[in-house]
């Protein structure tokens, strides 16, 4: 038999939401409702992580094509800088993750990287030239 978890995410979430409001923790899904928290907290993760990639690979295309640079390149690193910070200051736990993020982060970075230059993976270095104070640092510009 089809759940109304199944059936219907929203009208699901709305009557646990009303249950747990009115206390009768016994008709909660309290399993489910694990894990959509859990499911949350990973979707933090995967948004930290998607911004260090797209950061990473701008800094890398600004440092390997100096002669493409331009206004789009600034302001995707500025605003990737700026969600980077704030989804920081909104999940401060996960600031321990960043050295494996960045490392993790970077590999995909040079993937996209080659696909948007066009240049050879060995054009950029094996492992991530910079730590997250000269990512997220205002005044740094590679190269």
């Amino acid at each position: 038999m089809t759940t109304l978890y199944e059936s219907d995410f929203f009208a699901w979430t709305n009557r646990q939401a009303a249950l747990l409001r009115a206390g009768d923790l016994g008709a909660v899904d309290i399993e489910r409702i694990a894990e959509e928290i859990e499911s949350m907290g990973r979707r933090e993760k995967r948004e930290l992580f998607s911004r260090i990639a797209i950061l990473l690979m701008h800094l890398l295309k600004w440092r390997f094509q100096p002669a493409l640079i331009g206004n789009s390149w600034r302001a995707t690193i500025k605003v990737q800088r700026r969600d980077l910070l704030r989804l920081l200051a909104d999940n401060p736990s996960l600031k321990s993750h960043l050295p494996t993020m960045i490392a993790d982060a970077y590999g995909d970075a040079i993937l996209m990287a080659i696909r948007e230059t066009g240049l050879d993976e060995t054009a950029f270095p094996p492992t991530c030239p910079w730590g997250f104070d000269e990512l997220i640092d205002p005044d740094f510009w590679p190269g």
